[in-house]
């Protein structure tokens, strides 16, 4: 490009590669500087899953959108796995079935990729749901499986050939000002705008900033060797109704609740809900929990996978079950609701983060919008 603006992103996760790309389409000539020598982080600790069934209608639920019409371009021309296998929430009791109806009563004139499915027609989407007991599931066609490990590592050399974006992998910013980056090797970078996308950096560079309304969120997940058969749809069940904001606001979801507390505390306790995803190679990826606070110790719970395996188990029987690897990632969170964290510091500087475990969903459309001038914060 022969553009004359500049821009420096600080973090190459999905959220400083979205950035980049939002920045590159705009008309900057684009630099990425990523502390590590690949990026190992929330990114790639993922369960890979663009999930728009999980975001409320309306701005939310078109970012998602958005977001994925950009990932299915990225992936096809830069030859990345992507599987559109669509999602099912399985229902196994009377209270998570009427969450299911209120869903589709509110969204069945907005929402025509959903669609309530009986027992008989669940097994035409997944070859592993577990169909004793089964009141029926909630489908969606919207959703979408990467391979985070695969995705997040090609990414930056599309992105450097499409749209002439320049990565520096092993460097780190150790200071901003409006308009220049000091990197670990002592040189400045001039650029006339520059966003910092990473966690880390964000709390490194903005320390005080970092403390306002941000927490870190602990996850625990698992993956299994391949399948023997592809197994269709992305599952989860009753839990994960209480997770995500599309579901929030239904009349239907305290009694859920309620129930949840009263007989799977723990679940509760450590912010349990399973899902279920399947990656180009066959593996499995499971999980998982969720622990909140700004230090957590760099130890994994047994118990807490425990726990995963056994709700797994009611809703969902892989034919090789044996776990392969285990892993935690740790990413920012908003504690006041927003979805998101966006502020301009100082003139030039952009800080966007803290999209917690909505990363895969929403970071092409949230940084296209941020990039374009809309710094507002859906709540």
């Amino acid at each position: 490009m022969n553009s004359t603006k500049k821009a420096i992103v600080i973090g190459a996760g999905i959220v400083g590669l979205a950035t980049a790309r939002a920045l590159a389409v705009k008309g900057f000539k684009v630099k990425v500087f990523e502390r590590s020598q690949r990026a190992v982080g929330a990114s790639v600790r993922n369960f890979g899953m663009v999930w728009p069934i999980g975001q409320p209608t309306g701005e939310l639920y078109e970012i998602a959108l958005r977001s994925r019409s950009i990932w299915k371009e990225s992936c096809t021309e830069a030859g990345i796995w992507h599987n559109e296998n669509g999602s099912l929430h399985l229902a196994y009791h009377d209270d998570e079935w009427a969450v299911l109806e209120a869903f589709m009563a509110e969204n069945r004139s907005v929402r025509p990729s959903v669609s309530l499915l009986l027992k008989k027609q669940v097994r035409e989407k997944s070859a592993v749901a577990v169909l004793k007991g089964l009141k029926g599931a909630l489908w969606s066609s919207d959703e979408v499986i990467v391979d985070p490990r695969e995705a997040i590592g090609k990414l930056p050399g599309y992105f450097s050939e499409k749209y002439g974006v320049e990565f520096h992998f092993g460097v780190a910013a150790t200071e901003v000002q409006t308009g220049k980056v000091c990197t670990g090797d002592g040189h400045w970078h001039e650029a006339d705008q520059v966003f910092i996308c990473s966690g880390q950096d964000f709390e490194t560079l903005y320390p005080k900033l970092f403390e306002q309304n941000i927490t870190r969120c602990k996850l625990q997940m698992m993956r299994t060797a391949a399948q023997p058969v592809r197994l269709g749809a992305s599952l989860c069940a009753g839990l994960t109704l209480t997770h995500y904001k599309a579901f929030d606001k239904l009349p239907s979801l305290p009694t859920l609740r309620s129930r949840f507390e009263a007989e799977m505390p723990e679940y509760v306790k450590w912010g349990i809900h399973v899902l279920v995803s399947q990656n180009g190679l066959g593996e499995v990826t499971l999980g998982d929990t969720h622990e909140y606070g700004l230090h957590h110790d760099p130890f994994e719970r047994a118990a807490l996978n425990d726990l995963v395996i056994k709700y797994l188990e009611t809703f969902c029987r892989l034919p090789k079950p044996e776990v392969a690897e285990t892993w935690h990632g740790i990413y920012p969170k908003m504690t006041d609701g927003r979805t998101w964290f966006v502020q301009q510091p100082e003139a030039g500087v952009t800080v966007l983060n803290g999209l917690g475990g909505a990363g895969m969903t929403l970071s092409f459309g949230v940084a296209e919008m941020v990039v374009g001038g809309n710094l507002s914060i859906p709540g």
